[in-house]
């Protein structure tokens, strides 16, 4: 099996992507610690967080690849990919398409999930050999979309982030989403209660798509 065949396996099974929104690059690191502890165990640092880079690679070297898988979201150009991925980044995640970012991904074998908001933008990844896109903005695609895409393409494997929740999560799984992506819905109660209130969350989260899991 290639690299890429198994973090994308590893993506799958994990299911649940933490989309890591952090202020600082320490709370970045520790509400990615909060969610693994949570587990979530696909973790996306997205570059909106100071010293993204620093974060990734800080994970990279103390989390086990068994205990979760660590990547990059928001990534918008090939420099930051490129940067990404020699900081230790097992996919890459952007909130658009870019032919460029799928080339330094590829080269690297690593996984492109790139955000797509229609079959054409959807086909365009495919065409460069995307295996998973992302659905943004999620909560206004909603999850009809989902089995709207798979009419006519039934082969395209689609994960929603923005607008997932507890409440819609199961409508989510039910359309078909190969997996979910969660960010502010974890981090609702970060200022008030702390990052244990990110560990309740995730933990919430995870045991809803087990509960789901075993009803399918």
């Amino acid at each position: 099996m290639s690299q890429k065949a198994k973090i994308l396996g590893q993506l799958r099974e994990n299911y649940l992507f933490a989309v890591v929104r952090g202020k600082t690059a320490e709370e970045g690191y520790k509400i990615s610690e909060s969610c693994i502890a949570g587990g979530i165990k696909n973790i996306e640092v997205t570059y909106t967080t100071p010293g993204a880079g620093s974060v990734i690679q800080k994970l990279s070297e103390t989390v086990d690849d068994k205990t979760a898988v660590i990547g990059a979201g928001t990534v918008l150009d090939p420099a930051t990919a490129n940067e990404a991925i020699l900081s230790g980044a097992k996919f890459v995640v952007s909130p658009h398409f870019d032919s460029s970012i799928a080339k330094v991904c590829h080269r690297y074998a690593i996984p492109y999930l790139p955000g797509c908001g229609s079959v054409t933008e959807i086909i365009s990844a495919m065409e460069t050999g995307v295996d998973v896109v992302k659905l943004f903005p999620g909560g206004l695609l909603g999850a009809s979309f989902i089995k709207d895409v798979h009419g006519p393409l039934p082969y395209a494997e689609m994960m929603p982030s923005g607008g997932v929740s507890l409440d819609n999560l199961d409508q989510w799984m039910k359309a078909g989403a190969w997996a979910v992506g969660v960010g502010s819905a974890l981090t609702a109660d970060l200022e008030q209660l702390g990052f244990d209130s990110v560990t309740k969350k995730a933990a919430a989260f995870s045991e809803k798509v087990k509960e789901l899991k075993q009803k399918n």
